[in-house]
C-alpha cells in the first residue's frame, strides 16, 4: 500500500519502550503508528500517519542477533520512506558490557555510511538526566539507582561515554549544555577538540550533550535535528516531533485524538484486518479489566502497594509454585475470574525476596512468569475483557506476543510515555504497557479510569 510521507522511522528495543516513543511522538502533534516487529503485511492504516515505530525485543539477546533484527527493522523503515531514523533504548541505558546499545548503533552508522550521532537517554520529566556526561535517576547516579541490582541489566557505571566505549570500539564526547547553546542546527561542527579530531581521522564517534532540563531536548532537536541517524529515549523523540510540527504548519492543525477517535468509530462499523484472536459475540459482563505488573522495581512495587492499601484486588504468583507446577494460567486465571473485576495479577518482589527467586535459575523464572503473564491476557481477551494494563518491560513484550496484534494507534497518555493504545485489529480493546520505573504512584488506579473513559 502507497504510505503518507514519514517524517521519522524509530526502532525501539522492546515493546514498552516502543510506546514510551509513540506516546512521546503522539503528544508532540505527530500522528503515530506503532508496529510489533515488521508486519509480514501493512494493515490499512489512517492517512494522516506521520511517524512509525518499530517494536523489537533485543534488549538482552546476543549482540549479533540484536543486530541483524534491528537492521533489518531499520532497512524496513527506510523502504517505507522513513526520512530520519532514531534508536530508541531506556532511559537508563539498559545494556550489558556487551550490548546491544553500542553494537547496533554501530551497524547502523557503518552501514549508511554516518559519521557520528548522539547518545541522549534522558527523560528529566521522569527523572533521568545527563549532566557532564553522567546519567542520574532522580538525582542519584546510575550506578547506585535501583538499576544497580536489575536481574538483567545490572547498571555498574553511570558515565555515558564509559558505557558506551565499553559495548563500542568508538569513542564517546560529552557535550555541555553551555557548547551545545552556542550551536547552530545544521552545522557540521562537532562539540569538542577530542571529537574534531577523530573526525579528521574519519573515526565514528558519539557525542553525549547534557539533558537535564526537559527545554534541552529541544536544543537537541534543534541542534542535531538534520543527523540521519540519532539514538535515545524517548524524551528525545518528543523533542523532535516537536520540531516536525514546527517545520511543517500542515501538522499544527491535527489534533491526534480527534483522528483517533474519528477512526475508531469507523472501524467499529468497517473493520479492518482480521483479529488474531478468535472469540464469540458476548454480552457486557462483570469483567472487563486485567492489570499485570512482573516488573520489580522500585516504582512498580510502590504502584503495586498504592492499590492494594486502596482496597482494590490483588492476586501474587508465587515463582517458586509457578517453576514447580503447582500453579499455572489456568488456575490463575480461574482464580482472577473468581475475584471479580480489575485484578491486578503480580509476580513483583523486593530485592531480598527476589534474589531467593533467583537461586531457582534466572533464565527458567523470567521465562515461565513471561509466558504466563501472556497466556493470562490472552485468556482474558478471548473471555470479553476489554482493558488490559501491565507494568514492566518483559511482562508487556509478552502480552504483546501472546496477543498477536501487529499495529497499534496511540491516544492519550497516562502518565508520561505511557500511552492508551488501540490496536488497528481489535479497536474495542485498550491496552496500556508501562515500563516498570515509569508512571505516578497511583497509575493502577488512573489506568483503569482513563481506559473507562476512553470507551
Amino acid at each position: 500500500m502507497k504510505m503518507a510521507e514519514i517524517f521519522l522511522g524509530v526502532v525501539a528495543d522492546d515493546f514498552t519502550g516502543a510506546s514510551d516513543a509513540a506516546s512521546m511522538l503522539a503528544e508532540a502533534g505527530v500522528p503515530t503508528v506503532l508496529f510489533n516487529g515488521i508486519p509480514d503485511k501493512l494493515p490499512a492504516l489512517r492517512e494522516d500517519i506521520r511517524a512509525i515505530v518499530v517494536a523489537e525485543k533485543t534488549r538482552t539477546i546476543p549482540a549479533e542477533e540484536a543486530v541483524k533484527e534491528m537492521l533489518a527493522a531499520f532497512d524496513w523503515l527506510r523502504a517505507r520512506g522513513a526520512k530520519q531514523l532514531y534508536f530508541k533504548y531506556c532511559a537508563t541505558f539498559d545494556s550489558t558490557a556487551k550490548g546491544n546499545i553500542g553494537p547496533v548503533a554501530d551497524a547502523v552508522m557503518k552501514k549508511y555510511s554516518i559519521p557520528y550521532t548522539v547518545l541522549a537517554p534522558a527523560l528529566p520529566v521522569n527523572g533521568r538526566t545527563v549532566r557532564d556526561g553522567q546519567l542520574y535517576v532522580n538525582g542519584i547516579p546510575l550506578s547506585e539507582s535501583h538499576m544497580r541490582n536489575h536481574p538483567l541489566t545490572p547498571m555498574r557505571e553511570s558515565d555515558v561515554c564509559r558505557l558506551i566505549e565499553m559495548q563500542s570500539p568508538h569513542r564517546g564526547y560529552q557535550v555541555r549544555i553551555e557548547e551545545l547553546k552556542s550551536w547552530r542546527s545544521g552545522h557540521a561542527q562537532v562539540a569538542s577538540r577530542s571529537s574534531l579530531d577523530a573526525e579528521t581521522r574519519r573515526e565514528k564517534y558519539y557525542l553525549v550533550p547534557d539533558y537535564y532540563e526537559n527545554a534541552h531536548g529541544d536544543l537537541i532537536a534543534e541542534t542535531f535535528g538534520t543527523l540521519p541517524f540519532l539514538t535515545g529515549g524517548s524524551g528525545l523523540c518528543g523533542a523532535l516531533g516537536r520540531r516536525y510540527v514546527r517545520l511543517h504548519p500542515a501538522l499544527q492543525e491535527v489534533n491526534a485524538g480527534d483522528a483517533n477517535a474519528a477512526h475508531e468509530r469507523r472501524q467499529a462499523e468497517h473493520t479492518i484486518g482480521e483479529t488474531k484472536l478468535e472469540k464469540s459475540e458476548t454480552l457486557p459482563h462483570e469483567h472487563e479489566t486485567l492489570l499485570l505488573a512482573g516488573s520489580c522495581s522500585k516504582i512498580t512495587l510502590e504502584q503495586i502497594a498504592d492499590y492494594q492499601e486502596k482496597g482494590k484486588t490483588d492476586l501474587f504468583i508465587d515463582p517458586v509454585k509457578l517453576v514447580q507446577g503447582e500453579i499455572d494460567a489456568a488456575t490463575i486465571f480461574s482464580a482472577v475470574q473468581a475475584a471479580g473485576d480489575a485484578v491486578l495479577v503480580y509476580s513483583s518482589q523486593k530485592p531480598e525476596e527476589m534474589r531467593k527467586t533467583q537461586e531457582l535459575g534466572l533464565e527458567q523464572v523470567s521465562e515461565r512468569l513471561e509466558s504466563t503473564m501472556g497466556e493470562l491476557a490472552h485468556r482474558a481477551v478471548l473471555d470479553g475483557y476489554t482493558r488490559i494494563i501491565s507494568a514492566g518491560g518483559e511482562t508487556g513484550g509478552a502480552v504483546t506476543k501472546a496477543l498477536g496484534y501487529t499495529a497499534f494507534y496511540i491516544g492519550k497518555s497516562v502518565a508520561p510515555g505511557v500511552p492508551i493504545m488501540t490496536p488497528v485489529e481489535n479497536p474495542k480493546l485498550r491496552l496500556v504497557l508501562k515500563s516498570g520505573g515509569f508512571g505516578q504512584k497511583d497509575f493502577f488506579e488512573r489506568a483503569v479510569k482513563m481506559t473507562e473513559d476512553e470507551k
